[in-house]
């Protein structure tokens, strides 16, 4: 909404910075964390005096979670969700489609996430909503925002699939398009809540995906930067920049009190809303292969639970120690602290890989 100060501007004054979307960026970044700071230890206070026992803890889970995390309340992603709904809002464009389709995902499987969560702790069971009503929401929701986005797509792009790497190559997946992208959408949601699974080992990784996401969804919306890269130009994903920096903001924030020993868990509530979201943002860019670069330790994550499942019922045996991947390293003795760092290392790497992605064609 401050975007609209700028038609107050001249040219020379002080309102003109709002025409450009890193300042607007910058703006959403530093509210959200500050939200996140006025408003985290309150709300904190307020899930612990409402939940009482926390989140209910997997019994079939690693046995030291049975005991360090009991008590810890769940639903952080309500600040998350908070911080980067209002920071959007204010700082970037309301007349922008890709940006509410963006908003569409992040508060449909947000609300998801809490419904699932809220079960959780007030039925003290870990099993929550019905997993196919949850899946099937997110397959609707992720349609509605595949579809939009396609129609915000020119002819040449609309329908097609981008391979990174090769130049200008575009692979027409014609109505096969609008069910891949859902995948991606559902898919990338469902791949970073198995991911939430130790004090801090999502929130950052998002932050580096989002981030990454945010830089490529800047350049392909300018015409300059796509002429000299080789990249498609998607004509208004530049404003998707502001929500990114929002959930950088929002992440950093969480994260504060996420850091372990974690004062709150973002929950279902935090981790679906941030995976669709980040699955809309490489919809909309058309970087959804690019996405399971950046994304690749929620992509690996989300395998080894498939790898487990699969193998363990063709053979009674299994792959890992424990799945999803991070508590078989917490069962082969990892300290907790570790896997957090290295994976964050891990997803350092591979947005580094997928924003290279961008040059080399």
């Amino acid at each position: 909404m401050l975007y609209f100060l700028s038609e107050l501007s001249d040219g020379g004054d002080i309102f003109n910075l709002f025409r450009y979307i890193t300042f607007r960026a910058g703006g959403a970044l530093f509210t959200a964390l500050i939200l996140s700071f006025m408003f985290g230890a309150p709300l904190i206070r307020r899930l612990r005096k409402m939940q009482k026992k926390g989140q209910p803890i997997r019994e079939d889970g690693p046995e030291s979670h049975i005991i360090a995390k009991a008590g810890t309340p769940t639903m952080g992603g309500v600040l998350i969700l908070g911080t980067l709904l209002l920071s959007t809002l204010l700082w970037a464009r309301v007349d922008n489609g890709f940006v509410w389709i963006v908003l569409l995902v992040t508060v449909g499987f947000g609300a998801i996430g809490f419904i699932d969560d809220y079960m959780k702790v007030t039925q003290h069971s870990v099993k929550g909503f019905s997993s196919k009503a949850r899946l099937g929401l997110g397959l609707v929701i992720s349609l509605i925002a595949a579809y939009f986005a396609s129609s915000l797509h020119t002819p040449d792009l609309k329908y097609h699939l981008a391979l990174p790497v090769f130049k200008d190559t575009l692979i027409n997946l014609s109505y096969v398009y609008l069910p891949f992208a859902v995948i991606v959408i559902v898919g990338s949601a469902n791949a970073v809540n198995l991911t939430d699974g130790l004090d801090g080992l999502a929130i950052m990784p998002v932050i580096i995906a989002g981030g990454t996401l945010g830089v490529i969804a800047y350049v392909v919306g300018r015409t300059d930067f796509t002429q000299y890269l080789d990249v498609h130009y998607v004509d208004g994903t530049g404003e998707l920049l502001v929500f990114t920096s929002a959930l950088i903001g929002a992440g950093l924030g969480f994260l504060w009190y996420n850091a372990p020993p974690a004062a709150v868990f973002m929950g279902d509530t935090g981790s679906l809303a941030l995976g669709g979201a980040l699955g809309a943002i490489a919809v909309s860019t058309k970087h959804e292969l690019v996405l399971a670069i950046v994304g690749g330790l929620f992509v690996v994550e989300a395998l080894s639970v498939i790898i487990q499942v699969l193998y363990f019922k063709k053979t009674g045996k299994r792959v890992f120690l424990m799945a999803p991947i991070h508590h078989h390293f917490e069962k082969k003795g990892w300290h907790e602290s570790q896997i957090v760092i290295r994976f964050w290392i891990i997803a350092l790497i591979l947005a580094l890989i997928g924003l290279a992605t961008l040059k080399l064609r």
